[in-house]
């Protein structure tokens, strides 16, 4: 693990953050849930090229857009099977505690609407499409 990777990672659990990306001395975090954070930094034009990220749960919707945003690696606390394997497809490094078939919903009854999303999606820019197309219709209900 780089030392971007162990301070990112590090912030986590310091300070209670669900995401947080460095490079050197330049730390960008948030508090938000779910692909917000990565999804914010893509519509702001934002690049991670160079960065390490840390992220509390990585489904293949977030790995999606990791590739999008060009971070070098990636730490975890839960990663699904096919975010792992996208990660590995796309040459960024990964670092995680679980490893898991799928992610679950937030009340644990169904599978993260992000995973399912993009389960179909044949390349990163397809996958934000999907992500973008979920959302609005989560929004709409």
């Amino acid at each position: 693990m780089t030392n971007d990777m162990k301070k990112a990672a590090g912030l986590l659990e310091k300070d209670k953050l669900t995401f947080a990306a460095v490079n050197g001395d330049d730390i960008i975090t948030s508090t938000d849930r779910g692909v917000k954070p990565l999804l914010s930094l893509i519509d702001s034009g934002r690049t991670l090229s160079g960065y390490s990220a840390a992220d509390r749960v990585v489904g293949n919707g977030a790995a999606y857009l990791y590739v999008l945003l060009g971070v070098k690696s990636v730490y975890t606390y839960v990663i699904s099977r096919a975010a792992l394997e996208t990660f590995a497809k796309y040459g960024i490094d990964v670092s995680y505690d679980t490893l898991t078939d799928a992610i679950r919903n937030r009340s644990g009854d169904g599978f993260c609407p992000m995973e399912s999303a993009v389960a179909g999606a044949e390349s990163p820019e397809d996958a934000l499409g999907h992500i973008r197309a979920k959302l609005k219709e989560l929004m709409g209900k």
